[in-house]
């Protein structure tokens, strides 16, 4: 059963689309955490929001151990960090290992250090932000090596539910093209109207989906 007041991890809210759904949780009654690469920007992000914050560098195993270390975990995990980068994957220095560590390696190990709470506390969600460019359906269309760690964290959203304790969900969600420093000034979207799926999904009933990729609240393609 649901808690009360859930708990809440937030990847990279300290700014954009993550901050957004922090923002959009907090006024859900969720008890909120951001993680932020830099700890003074997550500190000043979660004096605005009213929540709590916590260093959080997601290629840096150790920042993520000691915060589950001191938290003891939370209800919901909302794998929001990400990178983007231009260039080919054929040059010297692409970002493919990069990538893959930041965008699935990281939010898989995240996953794994919450399940002693969810299986204690017999609840949990988990929204995976993934990008209609790490489609197959839309032609992984995204630059360097950002639309393959999408699809994989795609896929591993797929495969999860068999996993995971019962009582635990894991969706992923593509939050359309939003304004933040990611998606550029001339995107269509708010972070605000980007936040809307995902905290949907971090608060699903108990009949709602698990396993599955949406944008606008809806099915989307693989």
């Amino acid at each position: 059963m649901r808690p009360l007041h859930p708990t809440a991890l937030v990847t990279g809210g300290n700014r954009g689309i993550g901050r957004a759904i922090a923002a959009g949780l907090i006024a859900r009654g969720v008890r909120v955490t951001i993680g932020a690469r830099d700890p003074a920007a997550g500190a000043e992000a979660a004096r605005a929001l009213g929540c709590a914050s916590v260093k959080l560098d997601l290629g840096d195993p150790d920042s993520w151990f000691a915060a589950f270390a001191e938290s003891g975990g939370w209800d919901i995990l909302v794998n929001n960090a990400g990178l983007y980068r231009q260039g080919s994957l054929l040059e010297p220095g692409s970002d493919f290992t990069e990538a893959m560590e930041v965008m699935v390696a990281a939010p898989l190990d995240l996953i794994r250090m919450s399940v002693p709470h969810w299986r204690q506390t017999g609840w949990g969600r988990v929204v995976m932000m993934s990008s209609g460019l790490g489609s197959h359906a839309r032609g992984l269309g995204g630059p360097g090596a950002y639309s393959i760690a999408k699809a994989a964290l795609n896929a591993l959203t797929r495969v999860l539910p068999r996993d995971l304790p019962p009582g635990v969900k894991v969706n992923a969600c593509d939050p359309g093209w939003v304004r933040t420093r990611m998606g550029g000034e001339g995107a269509p979207l708010s972070p605000e109207e980007g936040a809307e799926t995902p905290v949907w999904l971090a608060l699903l009933p108990e009949d709602g989906p698990t396993g599955g990729f949406f944008r606008r609240k809806q099915p989307a393609e693989w």
